[in-house]
């Protein structure tokens, strides 16, 4: 990597250039689903006949009239087309040689093991959904869910699919109140909750917490619970019903509701770090092709493979490929409900080597803890079945990309590093594993069919090397969401108001290479101005992991009376390596080297963990709250909020150095 001058004019100048590339191996690209170019060539010459091809692999109960009806900013995709999402991802599996294949092989955190057959699969969906028309569910009726990584997470999403009603996950690990505010605002009529679950070896106590929740909440009729362990819990009488129970006292099959491609699949909440959380629209049909395509393409699936997406279903990348995208590809899917460090730090490798695991799609955030925590946990276990490595969730560096390809990869898998959104429902840029080389931290090409371009304040195109910009998806695609639930003008003005032609704002800023990638370059609200340029806190923070001590890093903009703004630092340490201020001053020289001195570190603060959300992204708002001084905002969100508290305290000890 080396640096690069800063040209007047550019959105977001351009620090680090990655000269690397990194071929497939022979033998990947030979067997690989998609092994040349053509399929970019032919969607982009006729898109419509592309989508309408990959729809076509999709089991229909109608064919749609019209592939794409597009009016800005709402998009329909198969109009007048008919399916059900349940039947796609179990039905079709469970009537052919599949039936018998696993499609979900589920580890508890305590060692406790479930497999289910798509034939197995089948029968519970059926059996879920008519206890769900039992209590009342119907079309059109929105369902919350607030359970553990358990398959009755996956077969209770299936069964709203299946009768058309609308689910509305709720991750695990929020709070009684994030959980009431959602039910409240998808006006839910049943939420399915479990006794508990677990988390580094201590209770989640899930229906405890949604007792409080329920207690404003009162659209809710009926409340099922799962039974994960034996945990003391309150029955509310005529409420609250035993999900063994219910599904033991119904038909064991339920027919499926003939689904139009614009009805609506689900709701899923989002907020980022800030502001209320909004309920994305996904439909059925644009969906489930976009899922189903980018899983088949990207993660090359094959009937041999054991997939595994480390995500939590209560997240969108859960959402589209753990459950709907590989489910409906006919793919044998692992489930983990626990920590990747419990009870030791090479759980996952564990799991690698017991399932034979060959395709792992992991967060850039858990790649950097696998840093920190050193290379000699995955080495004691065989990971020789892996053949692909996919990252997700946010932009990863360089050095956290090498330490991937090379620790756990061995330098024979290529790595799919993704882009997408809550917002865009299914991966829209990426590498195709037996096309493309690969560039560390550069996510690759648009997937084919998707437009992607680099826009600058005016929203015309910054073309060639020396500068990012804000990345724009500029035609439709049949994942795309369709709206906020609820509120519509809100969907317009926060996507579509940015420039004054069609194209999606996805408040990212990217960087195009000559070769055509693009890479990442986070937020743009995480851009900072220092002196004039403005320059990406991933830039900064990759300059800083590139450091052998540093295992990750976050950056934040500080207030300065000269510069306006300068970057301030939060680090944590690999293994074997200790704070103190030599260590601070070399950190800052290495960026300059790195990067130039615009971007050298005001202040550099250690600490022993990051904030972060429970997804694994780093809280930088209560970051900036920290360097600046304010008081901080709501961390029902972190992970751990007493780690705010701590880097807090060591940020004000450390003063302010000039």
């Amino acid at each position: 990597m080396g640096t690069r001058e800063v040209p007047e004019g550019r959105v977001f100048s351009d620090l680090l250039a990655e000269d690397r590339l990194f071929d497939p191996p022979a033998s990947f690209r030979e067997q690989a689903n998609i092994s040349d170019g053509g399929a970019r060539a032919a969607a982009a010459s006729d898109p419509e006949a592309f989508w309408a091809g990959l729809a076509g692999e999709l089991e229909w109960d109608r064919p749609w009239d019209r592939v794409l009806e597009w009016e800005t900013p709402y998009a329909k995709w198969f109009v007048g087309g008919k399916l059900n999402a349940s039947v796609n991802c179990v039905d079709r599996h469970a009537r052919t040689r599949r039936r018998n294949q696993a499609a979900i092989i589920w580890e508890g955190e305590l060692g406790d093991r479930r497999t289910l057959t798509y034939w197995d699969l089948y029968r519970e969906v059926n059996k879920f959904a008519s206890a769900l028309k039992s209590l009342g569910v119907e079309k059109g009726d929105r369902v919350a869910i607030y359970l553990p990584m358990i398959p009755e997470l996956a077969i209770g999403m299936l069964a709203c699919a299946r009768i058309g009603a609308i689910h509305s996950v709720v991750f695990g690990g929020f709070s009684a109140e994030a959980l009431r505010d959602r039910i409240n605002d998808a006006q839910a009529k049943v939420l399915i909750t479990a006794d508990g679950g677990y988390r580094r070896g201590q209770i989640v106590p899930l229906k405890h917490d949604a007792d409080y929740a329920l207690r404003e909440t009162p659209c809710i009729e009926h409340v099922v619970i799962v039974r994960r362990g034996d945990f003391p819990i309150r029955i509310h009488e005529g409420r609250d019903h035993w999900w063994h129970r219910l599904v033991d006292d119904v038909e064991a099959k339920c027919e499926p509701e003939s689904m139009d491609a614009e009805d609506i699949l689900y709701t899923l909440y989002t907020s980022g770090t800030t502001g209320k959380p909004k309920g994305i629209i996904h439909t059925t049909g644009g969906y489930l092709t976009g899922v189903c395509a980018t899983t088949k393409w990207i993660f090359d699936l094959k009937d041999t493979d054991v997939y595994w997406c480390t995500a939590d279903i209560g997240w969108v990348t859960g959402h589209s490929y753990i459950v709907y995208g590989p489910l409906a590809a006919g793919a044998t899917v692992v489930m983990y409900e626990g920590a990747p460090d419990w009870p030791e730090r090479d759980r996952f490798w564990q799991i690698v080597e017991d399932y034979g695991v060959t395709v792992f799609y992991t967060a850039p955030t858990a790649i950097r803890a696998f840093m920190k925590w050193g290379a000699e946990y995955p080495a004691r276990h065989d990971l020789s079945s892996l053949r692909l490595l996919g990252t997700v969730g946010e932009p990863i560096n360089p050095e956290a990309w090498m330490w991937y390809y090379e620790h756990i990869g061995k330098q024979r898998c290529p790595i799919v590093d993704t882009w997408w959104q809550t917002e865009t429902g299914m991966i829209l840029i990426s590498t195709l594993p037996g096309v493309d080389r690969m560039k560390p931290s550069y996510a690759g090409h648009p997937f084919p069919g998707i437009e992607a371009d680099i826009l600058d304040d005016q929203g015309k195109p910054i073309e060639g090397q020396g500068g990012g910009g804000y990345l724009a998806i500029t035609k439709p695609w049949p994942a795309m969401l369709r709206g906020i639930w609820g509120d519509p003008e809100r969907y317009q003005q926060q996507y579509w108001t940015k420039w004054d032609h069609d194209a999606y704002f996805t408040s990212d800023g990217a960087k195009q290479d000559s070769d055509g990638y693009f890479c990442l370059l986070g937020r743009v609200d995480d851009v900072l101005n220092v002196s004039g340029h403005r320059i990406s806190t991933m830039e900064v923070e990759s300059a800083l992991v590139d450091h052998a001590s540093v295992a990750e890093a976050a950056v934040v903009g500080v207030k300065h009376e000269v510069r306006g703004e300068v970057p301030g630092a939060f680090v944590t340490l690999r293994q074997g390596h200790s704070p103190g201020p030599a260590l601070e001053t070399d950190l800052k020289q290495h960026v300059v080297n790195k990067i130039g001195a615009i971007a050298r570190p005001h202040q550099v603060i250690f600490a022993g963990e990051l904030p972060k959300t429970r997804s694994g992204k780093i809280m930088r708002r209560l970051l900036r709250d920290i360097a600046a001084g304010r008081v901080l905002g709501d961390t029902t969100t972190l992970a751990d909020s007493s780690v705010v508290e701590q880097l807090k305290k060591q940020y004000e000890e450390g003063g302010q150095e000039e």
